[in-house]
Order: C-alpha cells, then sequence, then structure tokens
C-alpha cells in the first residue's frame, strides 16, 4: 500500500476524498488511447479531471447513458464499445472491493455495461474511497440485472442460498436499466469464493448479469482515505 497523496491534518469530506481518487486515475491514462470509463459519484470526478487532457487521448468507451452524456458535454469524444478492439484502461468506482480486487459492483445499475467494458480492458483501476474497503463481499445489496420474467424465480433462487431479494424500484416501479432490463438486489449473503458465486449465479436462466466483479476483478485500487490516497495493486 503506498501513500500518493497525504494529508494528515486535513480531515476530507467524501466529496473530496471522490475528487482526489478521481485525478490520481489520471495517471493511469495512456496519451494516444482510448480510455474505457465507468459510471457513479466518484467516475464523475474522474471524468471531470479527464477534461484537462482531454487534447491528448482519442477519447473513451463508456459504461452508461449518464457517463456518455458527461463525458460529450465535456468535449470528449464516445466511441461504441464495438468499434474498438482493446482499451489499456477501465478506470470505475466499486461498492465494494475486497484485499484481492474483487468487487460488488451496480449499485448505479450500469453493471452489464461496466463488465463488457471492463472485459475489453488490459487493466481495471478501481477508485474508490476506504469505507468500501472490505474483508469479505456481501454487506452491500447486490445488484443483479435480471430479465423481467425471470424476477421471481431468481429472487427464489437467492431466498434457497439465504439471501433476501427484491426488485430494485424508482418512483414506485421497477427501475428500467440501459439494457430495458430490471434490477434485482439481495441482501443477507456472504461472498466467500467470488469467482465461484459469479459463475453460479450467471449461469441462472434469466440472469444478465451478476454485480460480483471476479473475472473482471481490478488490477489497481486507487482508495481515498484520511491520509489521502491509497494505491492497492493486486
Amino acid at each position: 500500500m503506498t501513500n500518493l497523496n497525504s494529508q494528515p491534518n486535513t480531515v476530507l469530506s467524501q466529496d473530496e476524498l471522490k475528487t482526489l481518487v478521481g485525478q490520481a486515475a489520471l495517471q493511469y491514462v495512456v496519451p494516444g488511447d482510448i480510455v474505457g470509463v465507468g459510471t457513479g459519484s466518484t467516475v464523475n470526478k474522474f471524468i471531470d479531471a479527464l477534461a484537462a487532457m482531454k487534447g491528448q487521448i482519442k477519447g473513451a468507451v463508456s459504461s452508461s447513458v449518464a457517463s456518455t452524456e458527461r463525458l460529450l458535454a465535456l468535449g470528449i469524444p464516445v466511441f461504441d464499445s464495438n468499434d474498438v478492439d482493446e482499451l489499456s484502461v477501465y478506470i470505475d468506482g466499486a461498492d465494494e472491493i475486497d484485499g484481492h480486487g474483487n468487487m460488488v459492483k451496480g449499485g448505479g445499475a450500469a453493471l452489464t455495461r461496466e463488465k463488457i467494458v471492463a472485459a475489453q480492458s488490459r487493466k481495471f483501476v478501481c477508485i474508490a474511497d476506504e469505507s468500501k474497503l472490505v474483508q469479505t463481499l456481501g454487506k452491500f445489496p447486490l445488484p443483479v440485472e435480471v430479465i423481467p420474467m425471470a424476477a421471481k424465480r431468481v429472487m427464489r433462487q437467492f431466498s434457497a442460498m439465504g439471501g433476501q431479494a427484491q426488485i430494485r424500484l424508482k418512483d414506485g416501479q421497477p427501475l428500467v436499466t440501459d439494457n430495458g432490463q430490471i434490477i434485482v438486489d439481495v441482501t443477507g449473503l456472504q461472498i466467500a469464493d467470488p469467482l465461484a458465486f459469479e459463475s453460479q449465479v450467471s449461469q441462472w436462466p434469466g440472469v444478465v448479469t451478476v454485480g460480483v466483479f471476479a473475472f473482471q476483478k481490478a488490477q489497481v485500487c486507487l482508495l481515498g482515505t484520511v491520509s489521502g490516497v491509497k494505491t492497492l495493486t493486486f
């Protein structure tokens, strides 16, 4: 663990920590390349920082409509993932990350596209504040993108595993993802073997994506702490 930006006498807000890690992620952006960009409040800080070097990169591949709109508003070109063979780096946040780089993602409902862009990238750099670092995944409600007709059966399968599942709502109605599907959030799980868990749930009929990122785990995590930004490598 390497401290990049020590500020021991300053108490930083969560928003300030997000700004710090967003700026720190710029060191992983390769000039002349297209960068993979995730989704969420921490990634928004990275996008804002990326605007300062937009003339040095070709553009970005984005994991959500929201991130695409923010990138374009700042003058950063956005490419369709099908038009790009490989990305040197993907930068995204996490709802949880363990000491091996496995993550739970999908609090922003973009987990499927996030996993697609992560799989297209040679390196995954996670940016997060220290509250997201956990020993075992599962405290944060696990997002699962599901085809609507399979929702109740998928929820029963999680119940059989000891989890409590519910459909995520927005304005009293099931939230609809950028892909036209719904999200099931699952609590009460302890995911001790993320790779096996991801493999198992991904095979359930009707599951589009489970929010465990073990096959596409992070190689680096820039962690915002009270002492500044620390780097974890996996």
